[in-house]
């Protein structure tokens, strides 16, 4: 799923044992730009409806923001970062792999 062969940024490489695996990645990624997206779209939703904002409001924003830019930066490490191509994933995203 990788762009990166596609786009022809990649030699077909494989990663170093000590690099992160592309799940741990994606997660990773996924949970810091939750964070970002919940205050960003918290403060959209404070400056759209001004003095009439109500809780359900906010977390409906918030809510929105988490998914959206979770989803979103999930998709971008797995299309983009060399840890994701297929290779690598073959060789350090497997159940078993434990490295040393």
């Amino acid at each position: 799923m990788a762009c990166r062969q596609a786009l022809g940024w990649s030699e077909g490489e494989v990663m170093r044992p000590e690099s992160k695996p592309c799940s741990r990645l994606m997660r990773h990624t996924a949970g810091i730009f939750s964070v970002g997206g919940a205050l960003a779209f918290w403060v959209l939703c404070r400056l759209h409806y001004g003095p009439r904002i109500t809780v359900p409001r906010s977390l409906r924003w918030a809510s929105c923001g988490v998914i959206s830019t979770s989803s979103t930066s999930a998709l971008l490490v797995r299309l983009f970062s060399p840890e994701c191509e297929p290779q690598n994933i073959a060789a350090y995203d497997r159940p078993e792999y434990k490295p040393a």
